[in-house]
């Protein structure tokens, strides 16, 4: 009851028809309706954390993975962070990570524009990153996340991810899921070159015990194209990898 009383009261500061409803009450007492009212309508902040895919994966020696994401602040308006890494068991060392920080608005009531810095750490030399792109839903429910980046020794490659959920039920969900990535030259002391440089593809079935926590199981593919492939192959590496996955998808 407090509370519907409370929200009548900052309502009524907008009804114009009648004499200043702050004559009648208090400084506090307003300052709480229109807090409440604030609440409501969901002009507040929230923390949001999430391990989309936190997996074992069968390649040579096996791997843990993991891609993470996160933010803080409003509808309009968030603080966030991004991180995908891959570490391999047998060499002990990562294949590949990085992690991402920035500032994130919305551009309209799907997509927001977003812009930050990412560090590299994976194996061998090292990476700063000044990152802009989108992200948000497509038409037809796809998610998508695209950016451009250049590094610190002006390297520039754009990434292109996209994914779907098909609900085969209410807990039991599909995710295809595929990311591209497009350099603009040839990087040769981090194995990578110009053209189309990799492909990742994933479907993964996973099943809700709660919506917070979903393991699922699934197939991992990833191949090199181009001069990117050429770099592999000189370091005696394969250019095509299919693995096997387990995993859990953990959110806050």
């Amino acid at each position: 009851m407090k509370k519907v009383i409370l929200v009548f009261l900052a309502l009524g500061t907008f009804a114009h028809a009648q004499e200043p409803i702050d004559e009648y009450y208090t400084p506090e007492e307003m300052a709480a309706s229109r807090m409440m009212l604030k609440k409501m309508h969901g002009a507040t902040n929230h923390l949001f954390l999430m391990a989309d895919k936190l997996e074992f994966r069968d390649v040579e020696g096996g791997a843990l993975a993991w891609e993470a994401k996160g933010w803080y602040g409003g509808d309009h308006e968030k603080l966030y962070f991004k991180s995908e890494a891959e570490f391999g068991f047998s060499e002990d060392e990562f294949h590949e990570g990085d992690v991402e920080a920035g500032y994130s608005r919305a551009i309209s009531p799907f997509f927001d524009f977003q812009a930050g810095i990412k560090q590299d750490f994976a194996a061998g030399p090292k990476r700063t990153y000044g990152t802009i792109g989108i992200m948000g839903l497509a038409p037809y429910w796809f998610e998508i996340d695209a950016d451009i980046e250049v590094s610190n020794k002006g390297d520039i490659a754009a990434n292109f991810e996209a994914e779907y959920e098909l609900l085969l039920t209410q807990r039991l969900i599909l995710q295809p899921v595929a990311e591209l990535s497009i350099q603009f030259q040839d990087v040769p002391e981090l194995g990578i070159g110009s053209g189309f440089s990799d492909l990742e593809a994933g479907l993964r079935l996973r099943y809700e015990i709660k919506r917070e926590f979903a393991p699922y199981v699934g197939v991992h593919w990833h191949q090199s194209f181009g001069r990117t492939a050429d770099f592999h192959r000189m370091e005696g590496e394969g250019t095509s990898e299919v693995s096997v996955v387990a995993g859990v998808r953990l959110w806050y």
